[in-house]
Order: C-alpha cells, then structure tokens, then sequence
C-alpha cells in the first residue's frame, strides 16, 4: 500500500507552521506506517515553535503524543498508540529497561525522525502499543504525555520517606504533564493533593474536568510545606517555589522544560535534606503501565481535552502561547 503524498503540520520557522503537502514517510525494516488519528499538542513543541528548542530546527514536522491505525507492515488494521522514543536495544540502558537514557535514542519529532502532525507517520513495530476496540483512539494519544507524569510519580514514590497516601503533595502546573502527574498520583493512592495553575480558564477547566481529589490554588502560601514537590513546568520561579515549600527530608521532582537556570535555593536543599531528581519522558515499562491504566480507565475521563483538525494546528499553537486555551490538552486531528 502506497501514499505519494500527504499533508502535514511543518515547522518553518519561529512562530511559523505551514499546514502543506509533503512527501509520505518510507517505512524502513521492522517499520510500521501508521495513519494518524490523533496527535497532541505537546510542551516541546511549542519549545520548537517559539525557537527556544536547538534540538528541532526547521524544516521539520513536530508533534510526538499520537496514535492510530497500521495501514502498511505487519498487523494491518492494527488501532495502536506510538511510544516516541526509538532506542538502540543494545547498551547498558535498554538492557536494564531504561529507553529514556539510552545514548542513542532518537525521538520522533527530532531529527532524524519527522514527526506526527502529518497524516501518516512511520516507526519501528516495536514502538507500538494495541489499542482495545473498546478504546477512544483519540484518548489513547494521550499514553505518551501521561507516562510522563507517571515515570515522576514513581521516581518521586522511591525517595520519599513517607508513604505516598500519607504525605502532602504539590504539582505546580495544570497543563497536560502536571494533569498527568495528578492522575498518575491518584492511581498511586494519594486521595488528595494540589495543583497550582494561575490561568484563569485553565483553572476553570480542571475543577470542572479533572475529577480527581485535587485542591487548585491560584497562589502559594508560604505558610504550607509538602513533602513532595513537582515542577510540571520547569521556569526559574516554579524551581524557587519548589525550594521554598519542600520540607525538610522531601523531594522535588523536576519534568518542565521551560528554562535552564536559576530558581533552586541550593543552600536550603542542602541543610534540610531536599532530594532534588530531574526527569525526562519514561520507561518501556511506564510506557506500558500507562497504557493499561489509560485503557483500563484508571486514569479517569478526558474531559480535560480539545480536539481541532490539523489543519488548523497554527491557530492552536498561537492560543495556547496567548493562554486563550482552558483545556489541559489540545489533540489535532488529520
């Protein structure tokens, strides 16, 4: 089965995505191609939208968080969600199950991989995960930035010295990483934390549609400390808030993107004890677990998520940087 072309999303240039025709991807051995149903808007591409993200120059078609269906390779007619992290199998990390740190991996999104703001998408079988018949397709694009949130949550669950149900919880970000952390804790048992969101709109949407035991603040207050701490959104001040509210033998766990320096308060760390661990994407392992909790309904309803074609992918990039979005989420559909 054969496409010529197709039409895609491609990053052109800062703050430029062209909605064009474009040649279809060439699956390679052990490669599947795939026929997007749906694919998200994530935290990275908009990094590569706004120029901040070296690792993505243009031309290039972003997107990472899809799923589908196989029309071309083994399984055809497969419903599948697609693990983006394309690992070499071989050394010390893969081995021990650890695709997220493999020196080799590739990211689809990155090149040399295109990515899946486009109609077809190719990679590896392997990369795949089944999607029951009983399964919304579109739900099942969010495995990948929901394992995100679950790889923290079990990292942070290894150094707390408290059981998870019993400690005092703060996710700073309402976005679809700090959503994902929220329903990944309460899978894990925490009955009860606290979002910390300053969008107004978003703010709306999650006590709405979260519909987790979650206490949303619009503010700190410096008189309440948690024992742990995670910065879904990786700016200089939301690490000095992290530093600031994280008690004494706690953990901050670090998964936002959105700056590289500043924030901590590396003295207070030090003389109370604070573990500090940085975090990016997740396991196989996560990946799947993720999957089946997402399958199984663990992880909740998707109210929380807006749906807009692919072709009108610039005008989303352009309200979620304006903060005109109140969805967590936004999946774009070919």
């Amino acid at each position: 089965m054969g496409f010529r072309s197709m039409k895609a999303l491609v990053y052109t240039g800062k703050q430029n995505l062209d909605y064009r025709v474009v040649p279809e991807p060439k699956r390679q051995k052990e490669e599947v191609l795939i026929k997007i149903d749906a694919v998200g808007i994530c935290g990275s591409d908009m990094h590569a939208f706004l120029g901040h993200d070296e690792r993505r120059p243009p031309p290039l078609i972003l997107g990472h968080e899809a799923s589908g269906v196989i029309v071309e390779g083994p399984f055809e007619g497969q419903r599948v969600a697609v693990n983006p992290l394309v690992s070499c199998a071989n050394c010390w990390a893969c081995k021990k199950g650890k695709i997220n740190l493999c020196p080799k991996r590739e990211v689809i999104s990155m090149p040399p991989r295109e990515g899946a703001f486009a109609e077809y998408l190719a990679v590896p079988y392997a990369n795949v995960v089944t999607v029951p018949e009983k399964v919304n397709i579109c739900n099942a694009a969010l495995t990948e930035p929901l394992a995100c949130g679950w790889h923290a949550v079990k990292l942070g669950m290894r150094s707390l010295d408290i059981e998870l149900s019993k400690s005092k919880c703060l996710v700073i970000g309402g976005g679809a990483i700090g959503v994902g952390v929220s329903l990944a804790l309460n899978a894990h048992g925490m009955s009860n934390h606290t979002i910390l969101e300053k969008n107004p709109l978003r703010q709306k949407s999650l006590k709405e549609q979260l519909l987790v035991n979650a206490e949303i603040i619009t503010s700190i207050d410096g008189n309440k400390e948690y024992n742990f701490v995670v910065d879904a959104v990786g700016y200089c001040v939301t690490r000095e808030i992290s530093s600031k509210l994280c008690l004494p033998g706690g953990v901050i766990v670090h998964i936002g993107l959105g700056d590289g320096m500043g924030g901590l308060d590396v003295r207070r760390m030090t003389l109370q004890e604070i573990t500090f661990i940085g975090t990016y994407t997740f396991t196989k392992e996560d990946f799947m677990e993720t999957a089946e909790a997402v399958f199984s309904g663990k992880m909740g309803q998707f109210g929380w998520v807006e749906e807009r074609p692919l072709k009108d992918g610039k005008r989303a990039f352009g309200d979620l940087y304006e903060g005109k979005v109140s969805a967590s989420k936004i999946l774009l559909r070919p």
